[in-house]
């Protein structure tokens, strides 16, 4: 039972021992409250606790007033751009804490708690999202469990500590331009970004509507297909959200990669990063024997295109809190959007356009791959307050570009799984598994597989 009530427990170990009353939910809990009391101080992950709440639900669950569903007694956190009831939806601002309090949890909770997960609490997270960082000017930085010194990545940067230090198993974050997948990648985690639309986004804040995806981050594939299989399923207050039924994950993760056609983006995707980035992407290629490489043809303007559309959206939506209250924004943060405002419009009606012609051309390589291969981020965690890093050689700006090799994937909605490659004496770094849209099922066969033979692994909390 020890075992069960340690950080190192999954989600899918928990679940199972609570459904045959190995464990009480109740205990689990308990164990999860003291362990982020005992790790908040370093790792600074969770800016909201929702103690009691859990304590009550555990209790019904161990009363049996709950289906003990698939994540029976699971503890899970989200990023606090998710509505939590009772609480004011922060967004990673000091001007939200202000505002009124979300009067139902957002649709993701409510499907995870439906499943038997408890919520435990809100997590830290890039102000309004706009941030690859994690590093937010309010409330401090999230701190990398693997290095305290060091960045986990943005924005669902405490989603990505909490499940790297132990504090929970599972995690909610969002993605628009790369939020879950940086964050897994520098924390060593697997992380799911699903098609575009595929989970529902009600009861969230949002930051820019054509890229916004939810998604858990967790220590295995198992626990990702897990709590995406429970959070599938169409819901009329997203106007996004697909409409197709939910297509379960979990039971076809024993598969294998047997029947899959897998391949390694080339060009874009194996330029500009450091060698870590690449050799990553080898070590998988080379497990899964892929050797077949692609071209995802003009991926740097896509990359631009989505800078244009996500400053011009992001910009439109704050504007009502830039003019009322300037001060109150981290001064990076409000830079970025006041540059977003001042851009043509033009520019964004080119950058749709071309989005369209983007992912058309993309969508015709998954008639002769199912999987693609590509760097997670382009280099480990830079230090905390690290401003400019080396890339190929190239001194760059390290916020604008760990998104470097997510954004271009993002801008049309694929579907992704970040595997975790733990290096020797070093940091960890992930690669995207990328699928064509609405197949996370192979993504996550693949992450399984890698899982499996050793490859990929999130290392000990």
């Amino acid at each position: 039972m020890s075992d069960l009530l340690s950080k190192a427990a999954t989600a899918a170990e928990i679940a199972r021992a609570v459904s045959h009353d190995k464990v009480k939910a109740s205990a689990v809990v308990e164990a999860a409250l003291k362990r982020i009391a005992a790790a908040e101080p370093t790792v600074n992950a969770f800016t909201d606790i929702v103690a009691e709440r859990a304590r009550k639900r555990a209790a019904e669950v161990d009363a049996g007033k709950h289906h003990r569903g698939p994540l029976a007694g699971v503890p899970f956190a989200v990023k606090n751009l998710f509505d939590i009831e009772g609480l004011p939806t922060r967004a990673g601002s000091k001007i939200n804490v202000d505002g009124p309090k979300a009067t139902r949890d957002g649709a993701l909770i409510r499907r995870l708690e439906a499943a038997g997960a408890i919520l435990v609490g809100g997590l830290n997270m890039g102000e309004y999202a706009y941030d690859f960082t994690g590093e937010n000017a309010h409330y401090g930085p999230s701190r990398n469990p693997r290095d305290t010194t060091r960045m986990t990545g943005g924005s669902s940067g405490g989603s990505g500590a909490a499940v790297a230090a132990g504090e929970v198993p599972l995690a909610l974050g969002s993605d628009t331009n790369g939020s879950i997948r940086v964050p897994s990648s520098l924390c060593g985690l697997f992380g799911l970004k699903p098609t575009y639309g595929r989970l529902s986004r009600a009861g969230s804040f949002p930051f820019v509507d054509a890229f916004d995806h939810l998604g858990p981050i967790a220590r295995s594939a198992e626990d990702l297909a897990l709590s995406f299989d429970a959070m599938q399923g169409a819901d009329p207050d997203d106007p996004v959200c697909t409409h197709l039924p939910p297509e379960p994950t979990l039971p076809h993760l024993d598969q294998g990669i047997g029947g899959l056609r897998i391949a390694i983006a080339g060009d874009y995707f194996a330029t500009g990063g450091e060698p870590e980035a690449f050799e990553a992407v080898a070590a998988v290629a080379k497990a899964l024997d892929a050797t077949r490489t692609v071209v995802l043809p003009q991926a740097a303007a896509a990359r631009a295109a989505a800078y244009v559309i996500t400053a011009i959206e992001g910009a439109q939506l704050h504007l009502p809190r830039l003019r009322a209250r300037p001060q109150d924004f981290d001064p990076d943060t409000r830079e970025r959007f006041m540059a977003g405002a001042l851009l043509p419009g033009a520019w964004y009606v080119k950058a749709q356009r071309f989005r369209r012609h983007y992912r058309a051309n993309v969508l015709k390589i998954f008639d002769e791959a199912d999987i693609v291969l590509a760097p997670a981020t382009p280099c480990t965690a830079p230090k905390l307050g690290q401003v400019m890093m080396k890339l190929g050689g190239v001194d760059l700006p390290v916020r604008a570009n760990l998104g470097l090799f997510t954004q271009p994937i993002s801008f049309i909605g694929l579907p992704v799984v970040v595997a975790p490659l733990q290096r020797p004496g070093g940091l960890p770094i992930g690669v995207q598994i990328i699928a064509k849209p609405y197949n996370e099922r192979a993504a996550l066969r693949v992450a399984a597989f890698l899982e499996a033979q050793g490859v990929a692994s999130a290392p000990p909390a």
